[in-house]
């Protein structure tokens, strides 16, 4: 893509199931021109505003908002201020938005882009910090099944799934989901993976874990694979090794976290007396 010397962009492909691309650009001299994509942009503006035309029509997208334009159909893109616009996408693949009976999307998206609603932005934003994130895809697999899960709502295809009191409790589902966890402390667990052995639905899983233990599955296996790092330092294994043998993306990713949940890093630790 053509830039000019005021534009900046970042892309990269996660290793979360669902997400073709993550895009951020900042665009004061760039206009898009027609054109289509693959999959389903979800966008959301950080800075300024954007005028768009899709299949014909005129809409426009501003930071309260999120925009859902669908695959296959032409839209193009230019700033609606002279200073540009700051923007993130999330491109998801193009099957990761269906009705509940297989049909498609595309045409109520056309119909509606722009999705006017302060908890679906909320969760955007979420995803996009934890997508930028190494070695956090079960978080990032929770956050997008929730944010696409809203996104059908508002399309139309099934109402969210309510999430407060009896709904949300399942303990027998939230131990065997402990319990899966548990055996694949190192390697990891996928969500998609979890709600195919355990036949259940990703933001059902989460959120029968979250009200039997109090947090949600992410957050319980790294709190796990800290425990564990803390037994191997204690043990005399060097920081970088503890990173692998704990099922960390690399040292950086065990240094966060150790420090957030220990209040200190791995090669302090035991220099400290903790």
């Amino acid at each position: 893509m053509a830039t000019g010397s005021r534009d900046r962009v970042r892309a990269w492909r996660p290793a979360v199931p669902g997400v073709a691309e993550v895009f951020h650009a900042r665009f004061v001299d760039h206009a898009y021109p027609s054109h289509t994509h693959e999959a389903w942009t979800l966008l959301i503006i950080d800075d300024g505003a954007v005028r768009y035309d899709l299949d014909r029509h005129e809409h426009g997208a501003v930071p309260a908002s999120v925009t859902l334009l669908p695959p296959h159909v032409a839209h193009d893109g230019r700033s609606a201020r002279p200073e540009g616009f700051r923007k993130r996408v999330v491109y998801l693949d193009d099957a990761a938005l269906d009705a509940a009976d297989g049909t498609s999307l595309v045409g109520r998206a056309v119909d509606h882009p722009a999705v006017d609603d302060a908890v679906l932005r909320r969760r955007v934003d979420q995803l996009h910090h934890v997508l930028a994130q190494p070695g956090e895809e079960l978080a990032a697999q929770s956050r997008l099944a929730f944010v696409t899960e809203r996104l059908a709502a508002h399309l139309g295809a099934r109402p969210e799934e309510p999430h407060h009191g009896e709904h949300s409790r399942d303990p027998g589902l939230a131990h065997r989901l402990r319990d899966l966890l548990d055996d694949r402390l190192v390697e990891g667990l996928g969500l998609d993976e979890a709600s195919r052995l355990l036949h259940a639905h990703p933001t059902h899983l989460v959120r029968a874990f979250g009200t039997e233990f109090g947090l949600p599955p992410h957050r319980y296996l790294t709190g796990r694979r800290v425990d564990l790092a803390r037994r191997l330092v204690l043990e005399g294994m060097a920081p970088a090794a503890v990173a692998t043998a704990a099922g960390f993306h690399d040292q950086a990713h065990l240094t966060r976290h150790f420090r957030r949940v220990v209040g200190t890093t791995p090669g302090r630790f035991t220099a400290r007396g903790a």
